[in-house]
């Protein structure tokens, strides 16, 4: 019954939010979000807590005043992504302004294959539908399946309409699959901040310990691919704001492994700026760090998680991390 109703839900957003006018949605998303706030449910205090290591010494008025805010930035995502099947090429091409777009395109034009690791920050299907649109370039991504199986075929036909090619996260196939776009010169596309696999490579993030996922860096150590780090962000402008980092260099010496921990590190440092800078829009309503995580019989968030609902590009559910998972790893990670 939980299912169907998850389902039923996210179904009525993209049948009804879709054909509100936009100032309507924009304030009936600010209105959820406030009321989501208010609540002070379990997801609003892990933002909370999460935020409380992203801004040490902020008061509790300083974090409620984040909180808030993410929040709104966390619906305005949802609302964003309800509409954009209607939006018209051009609104795609205009949503969206990053930073440094020239590493992607030298990257891209290199023919070496491209993976971008992005966190859990500002609406990143905009972004993908950006790639797809302004850019003309299509790339690959990775869901996690859910249940009920109508709700994971919504989102994979909806990322699908935004010319994304989706893999399921799980059977094992999806790291050869994702190598073999990397070789021939394609764009991988993967959200990176939270690992939801036993293949997890530890990071200090914010000072503290916590796992990410090994995909990113270990396809770029296998295939020669270039792995560039994207942070995303809102302001008061209806235009995402964003920023495309240097690739990270695979190191010259060390195992596979101890090239990919070194890697993974160095994303983490840069996804730590970009949060530190906009904490508002990172939506991590999920515990992250080792020193919150405790074996849980309702999953691995327990009560903390909104209802889940598939990743962005990369896979796992919104506030979820993506990469490889055990099957993955033993196709090469």
């Amino acid at each position: 019954m939980k299912e169907r109703l998850t389902d039923a839900l996210y179904g009525l957003g993209w049948a009804a939010v879709k054909k509100l006018p936009e100032p309507l949605a924009v304030r009936l998303g600010q209105q959820i979000a406030d009321v989501a706030w208010r609540r002070r449910g379990g997801g609003v205090l892990r933002l909370e807590a999460n935020l409380a290591r992203v801004l040490p010494g902020a008061s509790a008025e300083r974090l409620a005043q984040v909180s808030r805010a993410g929040m709104r930035s966390y619906m305005r995502y949802w609302m964003e992504s309800f509409r954009l099947p209607v939006w018209s090429a051009e609104r795609r091409r205009s949503s969206f302004a990053p930073e440094g777009l020239g590493h992607l395109e030298e990257a891209l034009a290199s023919g070496r294959g491209v993976v971008v690791a992005l966190p859990h920050m500002g609406n990143y299907d905009l972004a993908g539908a950006w790639v797809t649109t302004r850019l003309g370039v299509p790339f690959t991504t990775v869901a996690e399946r859910l249940k009920p199986e109508t709700l994971y075929d919504r989102f994979v036909a909806y990322r699908e309409g935004l010319g994304m090619e989706v893999l399921p996260h799980a059977g094992g196939s999806a790291f050869g699959t994702l190598a073999r776009r990397l070789r021939a010169g394609g764009l991988v596309c993967l959200v990176a901040d939270r690992d939801l696999s036993s293949s997890g490579i530890e990071v200090t993030f914010f000072g503290e310990a916590t796992k990410m996922p090994a995909g990113p860096a270990m396809l770029a150590v296998q295939t020669g691919a270039l792995l560039l780090p994207v942070t995303l962000w809102y302001d008061s402008s209806p235009v995402m704001k964003g920023r495309v980092h240097a690739p990270v260099e695979v190191p010259a010496e060390g195992t596979r492994a101890e090239k990919a921990a070194a890697m993974t590190q160095q994303v983490a440092d840069i996804f730590a700026a970009g949060i530190a800078e906009h904490p508002q829009d990172w939506h991590m309503l999920q515990r992250l760090w080792l020193a919150d995580l405790e074996p849980r019989p309702d999953g691995p968030d327990g009560p903390d998680g909104p209802p889940g609902a598939p990743d962005g590009p990369a896979g796992g559910a919104r506030g979820k991390g993506a990469g490889t998972s055990e099957s993955d790893r033993r196709d090469g990670a």
